[in-house]
């Protein structure tokens, strides 16, 4: 099939796009390339996707041209988003990256004949402070980040239910793995601890629960709702790891995993932070028989091997 990925550099983006190559799917990727987080390992991801078949473009979905980028497209995966819960990032940049692109994403399409499938990638955040009940919970995002995905994915079933718009939403969970973003918590610590820096944590993190998922868990998701259209078309699903640990938890399996302590840094309490996240993946399992395989320990043994090789004296991260 012939497959558009928004965000196709960026961390979970890239993963999909490399996946659907090998499985002998036409992949064209688009990505601003945005300064958000390093642009070099969002470059690196460009290049190797490029020399693998992919079609990749450079390309703002909130002002480009995207005529040519959607022609004769089947299936759309759209992660391209303004990620994270971060206090310095303006209102104004996630509702241009959120809602305005998602909204000219969606107009773009608007004469496709080909379109199949429409997937947009939401987040656990839409149901704020504490993820952990099935799809039928009321959202009530706690940060601008969950407020503005929550937003977007209205938008795409809003077009679903005036035009019956063949769409689906996944709300994924904790994603973590290799390319993961700089930013967040695990590429941070690794970081630290290679760096002998000081780890920052936000007071009263260390107690967070997370469903952290490895991303290969949350590739099998992805691919199983493209396979399995039928059953996935109009509805929304929780991807993630049904099975929680808590921020502490991991820091520990990282400092085994690199034989070395960290020195934590104590921030103040950070708002809008998610208290507890598990994700109830029942209606995955039944409709689309997904099922994550890889453990938070085995994952992280990845994640840690995989900087060591590819990032240390190599690239800024």
């Amino acid at each position: 099939m012939n497959i558009l990925i928004t965000g196709a550099a960026g961390f979970i983006g890239s993963h999909l796009a490399k996946r659907l190559l090998e499985l002998g799917h036409t992949v064209r990727g688009i990505d601003s390339l945005d300064s958000f987080y390093s642009v070099t390992l969002k470059q690196n991801s460009f290049k190797m996707l490029s020399a693998l078949g992919a079609a990749m473009t450079v390309l703002d979905l909130t002002e480009d041209e995207l005529s040519t980028v959607l022609d004769e497209i089947e299936v759309v995966f759209h992660l391209a988003a303004q990620p994270g819960n971060d206090p310095l990032t303006t209102f104004d940049s996630y509702f241009r990256n959120n809602l305005l692109a998602t909204q000219r994403l969606l107009d773009g399409l608007n004469r496709s004949t080909t379109l199949r499938s429409f997937i947009n990638v939401s987040t656990s955040s839409v149901y704020g402070f504490y993820a952990t009940e099935n799809e039928e919970a009321v959202p009530k995002p706690a940060s601008i980040y969950g407020v503005t995905k929550l937003a977007a994915e209205q938008l795409v079933f809003a077009r679903q239910r005036v035009m019956d718009f063949p769409a689906c939403s996944l709300r994924l969970y904790s994603v973590y793995g290799e390319r993961d973003r700089p930013d967040k918590l695990y590429p941070k610590l690794i970081k630290a601890i290679n760096d002998n820096t000081a780890f920052p944590l936000f007071k009263g993190s260390m107690d967070h629960k997370r469903s952290y998922t490895y991303v290969s868990d949350i590739i099998d998701g992805m691919i199983a709702v493209v396979d399995k259209w039928d059953q996935a078309k109009g509805e929304i699903f929780n991807l993630g790891n049904s099975a929680a640990i808590s921020t502490g938890d991991g820091l520990r399996m990282i400092e085994e995993i690199m034989n070395k302590k960290v020195n934590i840094e104590e921030l103040p309490h950070r708002p809008g932070d998610q208290l507890a996240t598990c994700a109830d993946i029942t209606k995955a399992r039944n409709l689309l028989s997904y099922e994550p395989k890889v453990s938070p320990r085995e994952g992280l043994e990845r994640m840690v091997a995989w900087y060591e090789k590819e990032i240390v004296g190599k690239i800024e991260y």
